[in-house]
């Protein structure tokens, strides 16, 4: 569809950051507002609440993709999360590790990227140390270490997903969505944040369609790609230290959006104030948290927004089990982390 658009000078990739930064942007007003995150609702004061938000983006999320996909708009077959050999023992050790990472630096990378733009140099630290970690993971020191748990396969065959199972994508997607927004609706929100967490999911569906159809090139292809955090970080990471040799894409301006967004958000409503470590310990348990995340998120193929909100609405059976690792792993570290006082006396106000 590319070619119809009318640019001229510009190529599809180059199209693809600023639709990015678009998408990026909106996820972070939205985000900032609704206090959108994976950990709170697994372990927050205000856990049924968050848990509310987030199943309401997840089930908008899962409406939308999988409506594309019926409309023909987009197609999973060739995208990662539908290779028939599943990674099942890097996936659940990353997932264990990220959910482990989010619960030592209080937030998922989507929440710390949304938080680092309004003033926590917390946050700000664990992104670059996370950065870091993920590109070694992907293509440095760490590769070995994702290479050799992923040689570890479970044959999937062609049952990849719910939707090869009896009923199809239309009734396994009808059934996560509703049973969301039957929670989320007695999750004691107030209508509006649950509009913007809807507001929120349908920027899945938007990525989609934009990076597999509207986007779509067959000279100059981009990759089927949504909301996610993982990679985008790593190659925002490279992008920074070799623009000139390197160009821009599509994670690079999503990055750049959620950040100008959630800092817009944050001005706006005077939430925008400095924030930073209190003591030594504490510096050490975030770093540690955020390594984890950095070779957790790379080995099960995407956090709690890659892997989650936008992994889960293709119906992968990976992401199912990405997202369940991770959930594991949080519950995990933070019932150690209760059983240990000097543990918890480290946490933070929310």
């Amino acid at each position: 569809m590319f070619e119809s658009l009318g640019f001229e000078t510009l190529t599809a990739p180059q199209v693809s950051v600023f639709f990015a930064l678009i998408v990026g942007a909106l996820f972070g007003i939205l985000a900032e507002q609704t206090k959108f995150c994976f950990r709170r609702s697994l372990v927050g004061e205000d856990r049924r609440q968050a848990m509310g938000v987030w199943l309401t983006a997840l089930a908008v999320a899962i409406l939308g993709t999988q409506g594309a996909v019926a409309l023909g708009l987009i197609d999973f077959g060739d995208h990662r999360f539908m290779a028939s050999g599943l990674p099942v023992v890097a996936i659940v050790a990353g997932g264990l590790m990220f959910g482990a990472g989010m619960v030592l630096t209080r937030g998922c990378i989507s929440r710390l990227t949304v938080l680092s733009a309004t003033g926590n140099l917390r946050a700000v630290t664990v992104l670059v140390v996370f950065a870091i970690a993920a590109h070694a993971t992907l293509k440095g020191v760490l590769a070995p270490v994702r290479t050799t748990l992923g040689a570890w396969t479970l044959d999937l065959g062609e049952t990849v997903s719910l939707a090869n199972l009896p009923g199809g994508a239309a009734l396994w997607s009808a059934l996560l969505a509703l049973a969301a927004l039957a929670y989320a609706l007695r999750s004691g929100n107030r209508p509006l944040s649950l509009i913007g967490a809807a507001l929120l999911g349908a920027l899945v569906p938007l990525a989609w369609i934009g990076t597999g159809f509207v986007l779509y090139d067959d000279f100059d292809p981009i990759a089927l790609q949504s909301l996610s955090f993982t990679s985008p970080w790593a190659d925002t990471l490279f992008w920074t230290v070799a623009s000139s040799s390197i160009p821009a894409g599509f994670g690079v301006g999503l990055v750049g959006g959620v950040l100008a967004g959630s800092l817009l958000s944050a001005l706006a409503a005077r939430r925008f104030t400095w924030q930073s470590f209190t003591a030594p310990r504490e510096t050490g348990r975030y770093l540690t948290g955020a390594v984890l995340m950095g070779l957790g998120g790379v080995l099960a193929g995407g956090c709690t927004v890659g892997a989650g909100l936008a992994g889960i609405p293709t119906l992968s059976f990976a992401a199912l089990l990405a997202l369940a690792a991770i959930a594991t792993g949080g519950l995990a570290m933070n019932a150690a982390l209760t059983r240990n006082p000097r543990g918890a006396a480290l946490q933070p106000a929310e």
